[in-house]
């Protein structure tokens, strides 16, 4: 879900089902999670859908937050609207938001922190498109070793805590439910790495804990024998938007026709993405997992809609743990939301 690329309770069938169905709501976000990825082309070149610009770029992530996206590419929804679009993979939100600034892409998808950083220091006039999801319970969790120095979320001050980067969905969450609990986390010791190797880091005892979304949480549990410390999908971050697809000012002014067929295909898409069984093949193919793991993971809740008030939660919370020095308005960055055809 989030800015880069285990537990055995039972939901939906082990795990639970759908609660993020990453911003859209599936997130599983990183800046951030889950994992899925590689790159699609719709192959529409219809022209004559009186769009601006009838085949666009949108750099995505391995994540299951763009379940919906994916959906909307192989079952011809961006075809329908007379949308082109070519994917091109980003290795996390920081270099999907790099890919927008200097052009490559039309939109990028990201958690939503990067978007705010940007935003905060002026580098670019970012105006969110599309939502992508928020943290369901049990999405997002910060795991340890049964038996290790970390037994709950009080154990985790001072700790040495696995993320993929600071100032990411990562930290944040994990700052917000500590403050929750009346943990101190400025003590923290921060190690950055990519999701596919923070449960082997906490299996060797590199570091003490770490911060993982799915399908890595499951797949930690398998692999690794990690368990769940503390939901950080709770409290304070319960529903916590994560991840959405964001673009500049100048090409969502030029392109509104453009940018509101996108919205409806992943309107379409995000209602679809309810039925489970419509997303697991997807993690099966795009996030190198097996089906038994597939079917034990946890999502987020996908979304497409925003909604400022939601939204406005995550810089809010930023600007809190001091990530961004003032308020930033949302609800001036959301562009005017498209409904279905």
């Amino acid at each position: 879900m989030f800015d880069s690329a285990g537990s055995s309770q039972p939901r939906l069938g082990r795990r639970g089902f759908l609660s993020l169905a990453m911003a859209g709501g599936v997130a599983l976000t990183a800046s951030g999670c889950g994992l899925l990825g590689g790159s699609d082309d719709s192959g529409s070149t219809n022209t004559g859908s009186g769009l601006e610009k009838p085949k666009i770029k949108v750099s995505i992530m391995p994540t299951i937050d763009v379940a919906p996206f994916h959906l909307a590419v192989q079952n011809g929804y961006f075809k329908a609207e007379g949308l082109e679009v070519e994917t091109v993979d980003a290795a996390s939100g920081d270099a999907s938001l790099q890919k927008l600034q200097s052009g490559e892409v039309d939109i990028a998808y990201s958690s939503y922190t990067p978007f705010f950083v940007a935003k905060s220091k002026a580098n670019a006039d970012i105006k969110f498109v599309s939502d992508a999801s928020s943290a369901g319970p049990k999405s997002t969790e910060i795991v340890a070793m049964p038996g290790g120095v970390v037994k709950n979320v009080h154990d985790l001050a001072g700790k040495r805590i696995a993320i993929t980067a600071q100032n990411t969905i990562c930290d944040t969450l994990t700052k917000s439910v500590m403050r929750d609990n009346g943990v101190d986390f400025t003590g923290i010791k921060w190690v950055s790495m990519g999701f596919p190797l923070i449960g082997g880091a906490v299996k060797r005892g590199d570091v003490d804990a770490g911060f993982l979304t799915e399908p890595f949480i499951t797949s930690s549990a398998k692999t690794n024998g990690t368990v769940p410390i503390v939901d950080t999908a709770s409290g304070a971050t319960q529903d916590f938007p994560t991840a959405g697809y964001g673009s500049l000012g100048k090409f969502t002014s030029a392109n509104p026709k453009t940018v509101a067929a996108f919205q409806r295909a992943m309107l379409r898409a995000t209602k679809e993405s309810a039925d489970r069984s419509k997303i697991e093949p997807l993690m099966v193919q795009f996030s190198k997992v097996d089906q038994a793991t597939a079917s034990l993971t946890a999502l987020l809740t996908f979304q497409s809609t925003l909604d400022a008030r939601r939204l406005q939660r995550v810089p809010d919370l930023m600007q809190q743990f001091g990530t961004i020095p003032s308020k930033i308005d949302v609800a001036s960055m959301i562009v005017p939301q498209a409904s279905a055809s």
